[in-house]
This record gives C-alpha cells, sequence and structure tokens, in this order.
C-alpha cells in the first residue's frame, strides 16, 4: 500500500502536457561524457521537443492487427505489445505520437528501483505532454505486475486518462489500484527494462541519463 501511494503522489505529475501542476524538481537528463567505465549503458542525451502543443489525432488502429512498439535506448531495446482491446484509444495515440518521432531524445525520468520506470515526456521533467488527453478505464481487476506498460495520469483525473507518459513496471506486482491504463506488456527486452530499473536513487532520479533514442511502430 505504501508503494502504491507513492506512486500515486508521484504520477500527480504526469498529466496532459500542462504546466500548471506541482511536483518536485525533476532530475537532471543531461548527457554525461564517455569513458567513465562505472556507467550502465552508453552515453545518452536528450532532446529539446514542443510541449503541449499536439491535437489528438482522429486515427484508429486496425482492430485486426498487432502493434508494438520497440523502444531504440542508450542501455538497450525492448518491446511493447500494445493492448487495443484493453486501451483502444490509448494505443492509438501511442503509435500517433510514436510515428511523429514525439519520444525521440526524451529520458526515463523517474527510476524507482524495484517498482517502476516512467518515461514518455518531451520536456523529460516530469511536467510535461502531447498536449491532449485520452481515456481508457481499466478493468477494476487490473494488475499492474512484471513487465505491464500504463500510463501515468494526475491523481485529481478520472481512472485511465492518459498523456504521454507512460511506466514500465519492475515489481513482480506493484499492489496499484485500478486508476492507469493498460496499454500493453512487454514482449521482449524486459532484462533491459530491468537494468533500467536499477539506475534509480533514493530520490527516484537517474543515477545516469537513460535516453529513448527511437520508437518504431510494427504491425503485422
Amino acid at each position: 500500500m505504501k508503494r502504491a501511494l507513492l506512486l500515486v503522489a508521484a504520477l500527480l505529475l504526469a498529466g496532459c502536457g500542462g504546466s500548471d501542476e506541482t511536483a518536485r524538481t525533476p532530475p537532471a537528463t543531461t548527457a554525461v561524457s564517455g569513458g567513465q567505465s562505472s556507467r550502465t549503458c552508453e552515453a545518452g542525451q536528450t532532446k529539446t521537443k514542443p510541449n503541449g502543443t499536439l491535437k489528438a489525432s482522429k486515427e484508429e488502429l486496425d482492430p485486426g492487427k498487432n502493434y508494438s512498439l520497440v523502444f531504440e535506448t542508450n542501455c538497450g531495446s525492448f518491446t511493447v505489445q500494445l493492448d487495443q482491446k484493453l486501451a483502444p484509444k490509448t494505443a492509438a495515440s501511442l503509435v500517433f505520437l510514436a510515428n511523429r518521432d514525439f519520444f525521440d531524445g526524451t529520458a526515463f525520468h523517474r527510476i524507482v528501483p524495484g517498482f517502476v520506470i516512467q518515461g514518455g515526456d518531451p520536456t523529460s521533467s516530469g511536467l510535461g505532454g502531447p498536449g491532449y488527453q485520452t481515456v481508457d478505464p481499466p478493468p477494476r481487476n487490473a494488475k499492474y505486475t512484471h513487465g505491464v506498460v500504463a500510463m501515468a495520469k494526475a491523481g485529481d483525473e478520472p481512472a485511465g486518462t492518459s498523456g504521454s507518459q507512460f511506466f514500465v513496471v519492475t515489481a513482480e506486482d506493484a499492489g496499484l489500484p485500478p486508476d492507469y491504463a493498460i496499454v500493453g506488456k512487454v514482449m521482449d527486452g524486459l532484462d533491459v527494462v530491468d537494468k533500467i530499473g536499477t539506475l534509480g536513487d533514493g530520490s527516484e532520479q537517474p543515477t545516469e541519463p537513460v535516453v529513448i533514442r527511437d520508437v518504431l511502430v510494427k504491425a503485422s
């Protein structure tokens, strides 16, 4: 329960992209020069991205296809199989954003070892978003277990509200209430996710930059 409350409090920073939400000082995500033997990942550098400027796409995904997102990071790659049944609007939104290179150069700005890694913010600060929201309420029996990918939201927003910030569960069971839209699950590269999950300190800040270099959409 303690960790559930911790995530709810921390996700107050993760709404639709407005800057009127209150959050602690975000972690630094600047590049670290190479040549450091203590580094876990390759050097990574964030890019300045537009914040809150997009309008929601009206395009829907083909229900007859399976969609996945391949996240290429400076720590390795992992693949998320999107779940159109649980979150059709949010899945379509993530595909739309990925195809616009929205996530490229953004950081995993929040890392809680043994709990979650959180990214998807164009400002890499924890305060940004695309400028619109989708809503896909999760089922009442939703479980946030190892490898599940769900969407962050502000604590006062309805269940299933999403912008662009997402989290990947690194705990066996995060013990969260059914408030966060479940958009998919890591199907390949879970070891990379777990490695990233070790790169957080006691204040939930990355101990070294973890940067998304590219997100590739695959459909089959």
